[in-house]
């Protein structure tokens, strides 16, 4: 993409979040020269990676007038991704010889948030955000396609209320806080305990407990074996076979993989699609989440319709409102904070008048050419934003092009299909067993080049 004849122009821009996207695109937005407010509900940087041993008063997360918490991290968890390929790239995430930080190249969640107050400090990026200040509505002024109104609430006694024009909006409020749950026949008259993976924190509850639970992905994985650590029996349903067989599991005196679930009965009755069934306690949905803007009016230009949000170009900007809205963090299946971080980039260049972006028209082709694509391939529109590692190289290329920088090491991409396909062959001790070691090696050749400079 050819950069722009424009002349460079700094901007009035409000961030929505402080997480891992909003922290790089706050980071990006200012070395491009433009001024940056950052609303942060939460009291600290981190976003979905600050954990609270708090949970919803709803546990499946359905009634909207539930006790929200942004955190759905449990106790347990650790990356599915090695360190070294996590890190922004021109701040890596190496580990440190701190008796109190985590070492391990898959490290606790603990680590994570850490590494992102590091961030957030070595760039000064706190005095560009609001904690507790919660965005309740995002709107274009009125006969304008380029000015938003930003309506804000600070938390505290008074609640007190702000409203603020911006040049442009960058949403980066993630997308794991609103849960998705499994619509099965009989699911509203089953008698027993139903929760989503949001609000699962230890397994203490589940002792002795005969559950089942829906999904596979990597969050199931870990939450299935640790809560057969405790329970009767653990039925995983599942679309489709990971690794091994339908069947018990090897390794597990109590934990059996089905095929979906295909109803439940009022007397606590769960059948499978192959016709086996269970008398359950717990169902737990592991079955991921929806993109949830609740604060952001743009009178249908942009919709969620079956979690595909759109239409966007590139998965970041609506083509009618670029570039004066945009939106980071949405792909899934990814390599995520260098992603953030080369589409922050390219929303900041195309802010300042530094990039120019495609027609109105070309835009709207593009994303109408990709949706055709899915729908010829029978691919849902709730996988639009999914990618997986051979899409996403393509989609980093894509983007690298456009924001005219390069820093997409190849070995980034490697070490996350070396991830994925360690998943599938050691599911228990991939985290502990790292095999492919030449790619550790170039990691930290390109540390010490960064370091160096």
């Amino acid at each position: 993409m050819p950069p722009s004849t424009d002349p460079i122009t700094s901007r009035h821009v409000a961030v929505i979040g402080a997480g891992a996207s909003g922290l790089v695109a706050a980071r990006e937005l200012r070395r491009e020269g433009h001024s940056v407010v950052v609303f942060e509900r939460g009291d600290q940087v981190g976003g979905i990676w600050v954990y609270t041993p708090n949970v919803e008063s709803d546990p499946l997360g359905l009634d909207p007038t539930r006790t929200t918490v942004h955190c759905s991290l449990y106790n347990c968890l650790r990356t599915n991704l090695p360190r070294e390929a996590m890190g922004y790239v021109d701040y890596p995430f190496v580990s440190k010889e701190d008796p109190d930080r985590d070492p391990r190249r898959f490290p606790g969640h603990r680590e994570v948030l850490m590494y992102l107050k590091d961030f957030a400090l070595e760039f000064g990026i706190g005095e560009m955000v609001r904690f507790e200040t919660e965005v309740v509505c995002v709107r274009l002024v009125e006969g304008s396609k380029s000015k938003w109104k930003v309506k804000s609430k600070k938390r505290g006694k008074d609640d007190v209320t702000l409203e603020e024009i911006f040049d442009a909006v960058v949403v980066c409020n993630g997308h794991y806080t609103e849960p998705r749950i499994a619509e099965i026949p009989g699911m509203n008259a089953w008698p027993g305990k139903q929760i989503h993976s949001h609000n699962y924190r230890v397994p203490e509850p589940f002792r002795d407990q005969v559950v089942v639970l829906i999904g596979s992905s990597a969050s199931a994985i870990d939450i299935s074996r640790e809560i057969a650590g405790v329970a009767k029996e653990v039925h995983i349903a599942a679309r489709t076979v990971r690794d091994g067989t339908f069947g018990k599991q090897h390794g597990y005196d109590n934990m059996w993989l089905h095929p979906m679930v295909e109803s439940t009965c009022k007397d606590g009755t769960v059948y499978f699609q192959d016709g086996c069934f269970v008398l359950a306690n717990v169902i737990l949905h592991c079955t991921g989440y929806k993109y949830h803007f609740p604060f952001l009016e743009t009178d249908g230009i942009v919709t969620v319709d079956d979690n595909r949000v759109g239409p966007l170009y590139k998965h970041i900007f609506p083509p009618v409102l670029a570039p004066w809205l945009s939106f980071v963090g949405l792909p899934w299946k990814v390599l995520p904070f260098p992603m953030f971080e080369l589409q922050s980039k390219w929303i900041a260049g195309a802010l300042s008048n530094r990039f120019t972006l495609p027609s109105q028209e070309e835009m709207m082709e593009d994303v109408e050419a990709i949706y055709s694509s899915l729908e010829a391939s029978g691919t849902p529109k709730r996988y639009t934003h999914c990618m997986g590692a051979s899409i996403q190289s393509e989609y980093n290329n894509c983007l690298e092009a456009h924001c005219a920088c390069t820093g997409n090491e190849e070995w980034r991409m490697q070490m996350f299909d070396a991830m994925l396909k360690s998943v599938l062959a050691r599911p228990e001790s991939y985290r502990d067993e790292w095999e492919d070691h030449h790619l550790i090696l170039q990691a930290h050749e390109d540390f010490i080049k960064y370091t160096s400079n």
